[in-house]
């Protein structure tokens, strides 16, 4: 074997005594990393987490039930193979990415803890978020030279006139921070859906919480559904024309034995019974047309999808960051690794 070379052993009983000699170094440049990141991170604003959990109904089949829990072992799902749902619960978490679903959440009505802002979500992030206050001179330099090379918006404005086909920039960069506020998650084993929503105000965490939650229970609802509904609509309007058709030929065959009674002739009689067939006939299309308006009125019942909310949207009480203690102790023992190599580099590179 070969010898290892003397040189490329790091004596740290050296390298611990050379950082000892230069200790005026640290205490110089220890207070100033521990007042410099006091002075950036206490004026950075405090920020609150809000949880909602729910488990939505399994729309798979019998059949497919036994082979959808053996997947779920194995961490898989067969929601979207087994049911017959394009949009089953592991596909949720894109539907937050997905534009109409977020300026949907825009013209939500939100109200902060001390009762000073009560407005929609749309204007909340756009005129209320509070910022660092030492980053602000960086953000007017940066707007300057963005508005030189920006053109005038002439979109938007208000959360009534974002369009998610057309939207402004501004308007993008609201959908942006809206997005990193709000997210999803699924389990894949027991599809239970977590939806976390970060906010400054403890009461707007919480109030868009419980509306996303609402949200996305409605947007899923009016997607399983659609296709029902268009059903019943198509059968509320043939069974609306039917009905019609039924008391007018019900109307006329009341008037023809009102004005023709105790008839003789076979072709009064014949007229009459002609009448009496023509108003079964519309009245059996009422009946049947009415029978399966009640049918698909039941099925958009059996389509709606029903959810089980395992945890509610609760107002938080203690932030959830930003760790102003974990902060600043991680920058001061990072300072100290950086100074102690810098102060120890030609021993830990072999020149001394």
């Amino acid at each position: 074997m070969k010898e290892v070379k003397s040189s490329s052993i790091i004596d740290l009983e050296k390298v611990v005594k050379v950082i000892w000699q230069k200790r005026k170094i640290f205490w110089i440049v220890l207070p100033i990393v521990f007042v410099l990141s006091c002075v950036w991170i206490f004026p950075e604003p405090r920020y609150y987490d809000c949880d909602v959990a729910l488990a939505p109904e399994s729309s798979s089949e019998a059949m497919g039930g036994g082979l959808s829990s053996i997947a779920s072992s194995f961490g898989f799902d067969l929601g979207g193979l087994n049911g017959s749902d394009a949009i089953y619960p592991l596909l949720y978490p894109d539907l937050f990415e997905s534009p109409e679903f977020l300026v949907g959440l825009s013209g939500i009505n939100i109200r902060t803890l001390d009762g000073e802002i009560n407005t929609d979500y749309y204007t909340y992030l756009k005129d209320h978020q509070k910022k660092n206050v030492l980053t602000k001179p960086f953000d007017a330099i940066s707007n300057y030279f963005k508005s030189l090379f920006e053109k005038e918006e002439t979109r938007g404005g208000d959360s009534s006139g974002v369009d998610p086909f057309l939207m402004s920039q501004n308007d993008f960069n609201l959908m942006n921070v809206a997005k990193q506020k709000i997210t999803c998650s699924v389990d894949k084993m027991t599809n239970v859906i977590s939806i976390n929503v970060r906010d400054q105000d403890p009461l707007v965490c919480a109030l868009m919480a419980d509306s996303v939650k609402e949200h996305l229970q409605n947007f899923i609802t009016q997607y399983r559904t659609s296709k029902a509904r268009q059903d019943c609509d198509y059968y509320q309007h043939l069974t609306d024309s039917a009905r019609t058709e039924y008391e007018a030929a019900l109307q006329l065959y009341t008037a023809y034995c009102d004005t023709h009674k105790d008839v003789i002739l076979q072709a009064y009689i014949s007229e009459r019974d002609k009448l009496e067939n023509d108003m079964s006939e519309k009245y059996s299309t009422y009946s049947a047309m009415n029978t399966q308006l009640q049918a698909m009125r039941a099925k958009v019942q059996e389509r709606t999808p029903s959810f089980t909310t395992l945890k509610s949207a609760t107002v938080p009480v203690k932030p959830s960051g930003p760790k102003r203690m974990f902060f600043v102790i991680g920058m001061v023992i990072l300072s100290f690794l950086i100074t102690s190599i810098w102060c120890a580099r030609n021993v830990l590179l072999g020149k001394e």
